[in-house]
């Protein structure tokens, strides 16, 4: 089996189906809602959290079976019901239109699948097997949510502000560059791993304090 390409992708105001309305379905629509995705769900059934998000006119919702004109204008695909044939009618829909597809319950019958992730602001970290073992993944993303707490969250903000300003200010590339490596030094990141964001800050700022001088 061809190795998978990993990509992160900008789902900002694409319109993106959900087939299916059942727990699994609710999910994956969050999902892409907190990715700034247009969602349309499709079932016939669909559950209160999912009622709920159409009521705050959050998602659009077609209260009947899947019809293949529910592509229309589509970027990316789920199919998330419990029906093999309609899954399978999803992806084969999808791939004629060279859509994204993923189908939930089993990733090989789509094109993409969605990795476990932690999410810590700008940070993202996802574990993949390529499907061999979601369980796995899941396990291994449980261990790296301990080791990277949410302090990487606010360090990454700092960094990212401090970063656009050596840029902009500092014209000499050498000096630039040894700036920029000073924030992400192995002294910053231990700190930052034992969580002593005091000292990290402190850090920070004195290496942006030198870019000015």
């Amino acid at each position: 089996m061809l190795r998978r390409y990993s990509v992160s992708l900008d789902l900002s105001q694409k319109a993106c189906l959900v087939v299916g309305g059942g727990p699994v379905a609710e999910r994956k629509v969050h999902s892409l809602l907190e990715c700034g995705a247009r969602v349309l769900v499709v079932s016939p059934e669909i559950t209160p959290g999912l009622e709920s998000l159409s009521g705050e006119d959050r998602i659009d919702c077609r209260r009947r079976q899947y019809r293949t004109s529910d592509l229309e204008g589509v970027f990316l695909v789920v199919g998330s019901t419990d029906q093999e044939t309609i899954n399978q009618q999803v992806a084969e829909d999808g791939f004629t239109r060279n859509l994204l597809v993923n189908i939930v319950d089993d990733p090989s019958k789509g094109n993409f699948f969605v990795p476990a992730v932690v999410k810590r602001g700008a940070l993202t970290i996802s574990v993949s097997t390529d499907g061999k073992s979601p369980m796995l993944a899941k396990k291994i993303r449980e261990e790296l949510e301990t080791v990277y707490g949410p302090q990487y969250q606010e360090y990454l903000e700092m960094v990212g502000s401090l970063r656009e300003e050596v840029i902009r200010n500092v014209q000499d590339p050498g000096e630039k560059r040894k700036i920029l490596e000073s924030f992400a030094d192995d002294r910053v990141l231990g700190l930052l791993k034992e969580g002593r964001m005091g000292e990290v800050k402190e850090r920070l700022l004195s290496a942006h304090c030198g870019s000015r001088s």
